[in-house]
């Protein structure tokens, strides 16, 4: 039996992880604004699950409920980072407390997530992190930018303190999921005020598919099936460092990285030629 903490757990992958961890018998640390969306879980699971209100975006709250579950749960096995949403349109059209809002939730509260529970992690001798990312940290569309930024953001975050980690065994594990069907682009989704200048283009599409004018955009994904493969990789004993999970993330992200190592192989003469003229040169270079 392992014990989790996960955040975001009103809907989608948060709420599927939940119910699937405490089918198979697992505790689970249920985190929520919302924790009365879990009263049917906690009627049927009784102490099995631990419930807390918590908004990501209140830092010294995360430090409490964190510091709480550890307390009460006296170990923590699997940390999952998963609050978070979508802010939608163009870069004009969304208000400054909306791209706050977004920064707070996304970004900013994963990583204050991160800061509250590695040190009990690093206590008990190691344990596991995976961060819900998305697809949408190595790929980006228009009328999405706010999204993406957190999406990227968090990437190169988890790039660099991940190493940090290792010696404590700790291990982290990106995961990466295309369209999936879940609320992400329905109720959770975030519209800024729209501005007649971008009706007719990538802004007003995405507007008109979120707001049920437009067919939805194809969703592969099954979170059931994410939400077990997600499960199946902390039963690992190694952890990926990246978990994609749709065919459609993964056509995304190949084809993205394609073109990003030929536009590098492109430019590769030009890069060397900038390096300074008693720098030695490098054997892989020819």
């Amino acid at each position: 039996m392992k014990t989790w903490f996960i955040t975001g757990t009103s809907s989608g992958f948060g709420r599927r992880l939940t119910e699937l961890l405490l089918q198979r018998g697992d505790r689970v640390a249920a985190t929520a604004r919302r924790p009365e969306t879990l009263d049917d879980l906690a009627e049927k699971y009784g102490k099995r699950l631990w419930t807390a209100a918590l908004d990501v975006t209140d830092t010294q709250a995360i430090r409490t409920v964190t510091n709480r579950a550890f307390a009460d749960l006296g170990s923590v096995d699997v940390v999952v980072s998963n609050a978070g949403y979508g802010l939608f349109g163009a870069v004009e059209e969304a208000t400054d407390e909306q791209i706050d809002r977004q920064l707070a939730t996304n970004l900013t509260g994963s990583i204050q997530l991160a800061r509250a529970v590695i040190p009990h992690l690093r206590a008990q001798g190691g344990g596991r992190i995976i961060q819900i990312a998305s697809v949408g940290g190595q790929v980006a569309f228009p009328a999405m930018s706010y999204y993406h930024a957190t999406k990227w953001a968090i990437e190169g975050f988890w790039e660099s303190a991940a190493a940090e980690l290792t010696p404590f065994g700790i291990d982290v594990t990106l995961v990466e999921p295309g369209v999936s069907r879940t609320q992400f682009g329905g109720a959770s989704a975030v519209l800024g005020p729209p501005l007649d200048v971008y009706a007719d283009g990538p802004s007003g599409q995405l507007r008109a598919m979120l707001t049920g004018r437009a067919p939805a955009m194809p969703a592969p994904g099954d979170p059931t099936k994410m939400a077990e493969a997600i499960i199946a990789s902390a039963d690992q004993p190694e952890a990926v460092k990246r978990l994609t999970l749709g065919s459609d993330a993964y056509h995304l992200a190949t084809t993205a990285l394609r073109q990003r190592l030929e536009s590098l192989e492109a430019a590769k003469e030009l890069a060397y030629s900038t390096d300074a003229d008693d720098y030695p040169a490098m054997a892989t270079r020819a």
